[in-house]
């Protein structure tokens, strides 16, 4: 209540905002801290008890508010500490966090230039450079920073469907004949995701199967495009995957571009995770054939360790977005308006309000350069593979696939000692299992690093190792192997 704009409230909001960052600047530090705890666990139930959550007819003291702060960050996880491996984003980025900041101060919407100015043109700069590097020429094209990965497969799939029946958007599905997408069986959720959403539905996504590695097979999707064009359907997209959730596969972009040419069908990659690599000169032979495709999704929030969430969607066609979106609300798209209205990009978004995603990538590319984050995602990958080279011949480790990783993601088993003996049947497995989730448990209770696991086709649960914190260390491999097996040597 005495916070400004009340009347005199200026002194009380500056000591309170400085009281604010005090708190702040504590947990960044703490967050590179490698003796403090990754995570502070306690069980939901003992979290809604402990403190009173709750909301109340009557005002709070400041003092209060500034506690509900310190208790918020003292439970959160600290996805910043450089022994934290359990998702695709993590890090803290100290200029990607004062972008954030200032984005937060500046508290605008991205649908016009008339309220965004610089934060619309800072848009334009940065998907063009991505297109560039996407290798479209002289960065040519269209695209948006939607929120997260999930939404821009789902733009992809909205502007190929619409490229090929325009009608669509006035008629809806029963104007047009049905459709089918491919995707590699381990590509990620969002396909199936965003069919569902759009009204194309999951039974029309058809799953092509994947090499060993995790790669797309193209003889697969080609057989796949002729049996489903022998029933009468439509073959509309093909999503590959350019570093996939659990491999970090990169699928064969050129042969798939080849057939996706032969067909007539929209060439979708999704490059969420994978896209970052082409910051990278060693590293971005991975993404060949890149450039043949319609649209690309790429997070800079993954792999460039950008704060979340920062996910864009890249199409080459100009103006396919606008026609696929736009519905002309008078009241924010004025025709009369008395600068170049290109720049009014809200109606070639799906939402209205838009959050500003591009500062904090526009101001760290800044503070970076290309070669900056080249050198931070070139790290990583050399990380990845020192654990790779660890643990391949180490004992009480097993590898999920042969040979070293694409991306930063390294599978394996950890095997107990008492597994070690035993014959490779249906009881051995079925112990494997429980193995990863209790040692999970364990790290989590301890506080000490997190790590993901997950099973896969045939595959019983497996560690999936995956870096994207410039700031984890050789070091921090050698513990995740320690505590691996600190807590797991007796199972």
């Amino acid at each position: 209540p005495d916070l400004l704009p009340a009347c005199n409230g200026e002194m009380t909001t500056m000591s309170f905002l400085q009281d604010v960052v005090d708190i702040l600047l504590q947990y960044v530090v703490k967050s590179f801290d490698r003796s403090t705890k990754v995570i502070d666990f306690h069980y939901p139930n003992e979290l809604l008890q402990e403190y009173n959550w709750e909301l109340a007819d009557q005002p709070q003291t400041l003092e209060e508010i500034l506690l509900n702060c310190r208790t918020t960050l003292k439970y959160a996880i600290k996805t910043g500490h450089p022994r934290y491996f359990n998702q695709l984003s993590t890090g803290l980025d100290m200029v990607g966090l004062a972008a954030d900041w200032l984005t937060s101060a500046a508290n605008t919407n991205m649908f016009t230039y008339e309220i965004a100015p610089v934060f619309v043109l800072l848009e334009y700069v940065t998907l063009r450079k991505m297109r560039e590097m996407v290798g479209w020429p002289g960065g040519c094209g269209d695209g948006i920073f939607s929120p997260g990965g999930a939404i821009s497969n789902m733009y992809a799939m909205l502007i190929a469907r619409f490229k090929m029946f325009p009608e669509v958007k006035e008629k809806g599905m029963a104007a047009i004949p049905r459709l089918v997408a491919f995707t590699s069986e381990h590509s990620h959720f969002s396909v199936k995701k965003g069919a569902a959403a759009l009204g194309i539905g999951t039974d029309s996504v058809i799953l092509i199967r994947c090499d060993e590695r995790g790669k797309m097979i193209p003889s697969d999707l080609e057989r796949r495009i002729l049996e489903a064009k022998q029933k009468g359907f439509v073959p509309f997209l093909v999503s590959a995957t350019a570093g996939t959730t659990v491999y970090g596969a990169f699928d064969p972009l050129i042969a798939i571009a080849d057939i996706c040419k032969k067909y007539k069908i929209w060439m979708h990659v999704d490059g969420a995770w994978g896209g970052g690599l082409l910051m990278s000169r060693k590293h971005k032979w991975k993404l060949n054939g890149v450039e043949r495709a319609n649209s690309v999704t790429w997070n800079p929030h993954k792999m460039m360790g950008v704060p979340l969430q920062c996910s864009a969607l890249l199409v080459r066609e100009e103006g396919l977005m606008q026609s696929c979106n736009q519905m002309h609300a008078s009241y924010l798209f004025q025709q009369d308006k008395h600068y170049d209205l290109s720049y009014d990009t809200g109606d070639k978004a799906l939402q209205c309000g838009r959050h500003v995603d591009v500062f904090k990538l526009w101001l760290m590319w800044r503070a970076k350069g290309t070669t900056g984050f080249e050198a931070q995602i070139d790290k990583c990958l050399e990380l990845a593979e020192y654990l790779y080279n660890k643990i391949k011949n180490r004992e009480g480790y097993e590898m999920v696939f042969d040979g070293k990783p694409q991306h930063t993601n390294v599978c394996f088993w950890y095997i107990p000692p008492s597994l070690r003996s035993m014959e490779d049947n249906e009881e051995r497995m079925s112990r494997l299992m429980k193995v990863a989730p209790v040692i999970k448990a364990r790290m989590m209770e301890y506080g000490t690093t997190m790590v993901s696991y997950q099973p896969l086709g045939d595959k019983v649960n497996f560690f999936r190792m995956v870096i994207s914190n410039p700031a984890a260390t050789h070091q921090d491999i050698d513990f995740l192997i320690d505590e691996i097996e600190r807590l797991g040597q007796d199972l």
